[in-house]
């Protein structure tokens, strides 16, 4: 089939199930752009290419699918790299498509010219520069074929301007053969099964689940290992979800604001299950003090996380989709394991109503505690939480009850500030039937605030929960506890008005202060079936906590503010 290079792009993404695109336009991509007007591919213009990367990124952590956005050569490029960068840390497929200038002008400086694959080597699972429309469908399949297999991750594929108008004949291919990488991530079974024996072995086992377990649609599975075996759960930051939090025996997220029974019950377990996790600094904290009386098994599908942070025991080295299942009936055939663990559980579980999550409240003020709780209360159950990066983070992260996988999005390794607001349009376009709710703060909104255009153009009705507390929050919290209350730079008492911003952009808005009325208030702004910002005013002294200051143990938790 005769047809061109945009043409051919446009034709792969259909085969690979692609819905939409998320991008902006600019010179090297204007023949794409034309083939996108000719035949009505859906595409969201988003107003700054940043947003594109994240919306994506949003899209394809809600759906497990893969994300696509797209931008011009130059600085088109170099601004995916933070959302590309982003989601190499979370491990989120992406295929990010970037225009390259003209074949005659590569490597000569020319205008909006960028080494684009250059830059975004270090943070992307593999990218590709195509000179010839020729290879465009090959290309394409393996761009799409190594984002979402195994560990998944971003492609990068750079087009040169004129391949866009060069013509082929367009052959999709039907598989993919790379030197090295198959794909096929089934593991040794006898590591099962000596993972399994340590179990059997154990007196204090605790499962640790992490971002893999969503990543791999095995929250399931794991659901029935915990049924079987009665064994205690911490997650993740992104592994919330996987495990509800009113499941029996969960004893929330661990690490740096971790809960306090959660981070104990790693430090007194005598074997540490880890499941789709990389031991990230923020879970381990001080790597010579952390789940000291405990052996590691270690379940991964990226060799290179094994051993790399925190030593294993055991490792079993596959994809969770093959090695849970067959853990699953290695242990089944142990006999009763619930019987066997249940002094320990119970104790975990004391530990979890002895030292719950608790704030104190102020006279007179919304605490940003209590306004995550009512959200949850009010929250459909199916409602998607998308997060910036922050105080409010982590209180999301610890008092919205997340039910499901794929329900709580938050950039995880980067951090990334900005990241919430048009992830949270990535993932409503995604799941339209489903409520999307954005917790941002003061800070983070005004990275990407300029999308509220893009929802607002489109539809895309998620609302922005704004906890407004006129300081960089987590910022200050370290100036306060570490910095002899030195806040440099961190105070945010301008004059912005959030709900006038929104409302300049086509978004609703209304502000939020009062306590007693919180509650009504809330239900109403989240019922609106338009894009809505909700400006909530909250203290700006208050500590996320627990807390465990950076070189110390999980169990050295800091629990209650000065």
């Amino acid at each position: 089939m005769k047809m061109n290079g945009a043409q051919a792009v446009l034709e792969s993404l259909r085969k690979e199930g692609v819905r939409v695109v998320f991008g902006y336009p600019g010179g090297a991509v204007l023949d794409l752009y034309d083939a996108i007007y000719t035949e009505k591919f859906p595409h969201i213009l988003v107003r700054h290419e940043q947003g594109a990367a994240h919306a994506a990124d949003g899209y394809a952590r809600a759906t497990g699918e893969v994300g696509v956005c797209l931008a011009t050569s130059g600085p088109g490029g170099t601004n995916l790299v933070t959302g590309i960068a982003t989601a190499y840390m979370d491990s989120v497929p992406l295929v990010c498509i970037t225009g390259q200038v003209g074949n005659p002008y590569i490597g000569k400086d020319s205008f909006q010219e960028a080494d684009i694959c250059g830059i975004t080597t270090p943070i992307t699972k593999h990218n590709y520069l195509v000179k010839a429309a020729k290879d465009l469908p090959q290309v394409l399949k393996e761009a799409f074929f190594i984002a979402r297999t195994g560990r998944p991750g971003p492609v990068t594929v750079d087009i040169a301007k004129d391949v866009f108008t060069q013509e082929l004949d367009y052959v999709y291919p039907e598989k993919v053969h790379l030197k090295g990488y198959t794909a096929d991530f089934t593991g040794e079974a006898a590591e099962v099964e000596a993972a399994a024996a340590a179990i059997a072995e154990a007196k204090r086992p605790l499962l640790i689940l992490g971002g893999g377990v969503t990543l791999s649609d095995t929250a399931k599975t794991v659901r029935e290992i915990l049924d079987l075996t009665g064994i205690p759960s911490v997650t993740t930051l992104m592994g919330i979800g996987c495990v509800p939090a009113a499941r029996e025996n969960f004893l929330g997220m661990a690490g740096m604001h971790g809960t306090y029974a959660a981070n104990m019950a790693i430090q007194e377990c005598d074997l540490l299950i880890a499941v789709g996790m990389r031991f990230d600094d923020r879970v381990t904290s001080k790597i010579q003090g952390f789940a000291p009386r405990a052996k590691i098994v270690h379940f991964e599908v990226d060799p290179v996380e094994v051993n790399k942070n925190v030593v294993a025991d055991c490792r079993v080295l596959g994809d969770l989709r093959w090695s849970l299942p067959l853990l699953k009936e290695k242990l089944a055939a142990l006999g009763d394991l619930r019987a066997r663990f249940s002094g320990w559980s119970r104790y975990t579980v004391e530990m979890n109503n002895e030292q719950p999550l608790s704030y104190k409240k102020k006279e007179g003020c919304v605490m940003p505690q209590q306004l995550i709780e009512t959200v949850s209360e009010l929250a459909a159950d199916d409602a998607i939480i998308v997060t910036d990066v922050g105080q409010h983070q982590m209180w999301a992260a610890q008092y919205y009850d997340a039910k499901e996988p794929r329900r709580f999005l938050t950039s995880g390794g980067l951090g990334t500030m900005g990241y919430g607001l048009p992830a949270a349009i990535g993932a409503k376009v995604a799941r339209p039937g489903q409520q999307v709710i954005l917790f941002t703060g003061d800070g983070s909104i005004m990275m990407n605030c300029q999308e509220m255009a893009t929802a607002a153009a489109n539809g895309v009705a998620v609302k922005i929960i704004v906890v407004h507390n006129r300081v960089l929050g987590m910022v200050t919290q370290w100036q306060r506890m570490f910095y002899d209350k030195h806040y440099s730079q961190t105070l945010l008492p301008g004059s912005t008005d959030f709900v006038k911003l929104a409302e300049a952009m086509g978004v609703g808005a209304c502000r939020l202060q009062d306590p007693a009325s919180l509650k009504a208030d809330l239900a109403a702004a989240l019922t609106s079936e338009e894009p809505m910002l909700i400006d909530v005013i909250v203290p700006g002294n208050v500590d996320v906590l627990p807390m465990v200051p950076g070189g110390k143990s999980l169990d050295e938790m800091v629990l209650e503010s000065e």
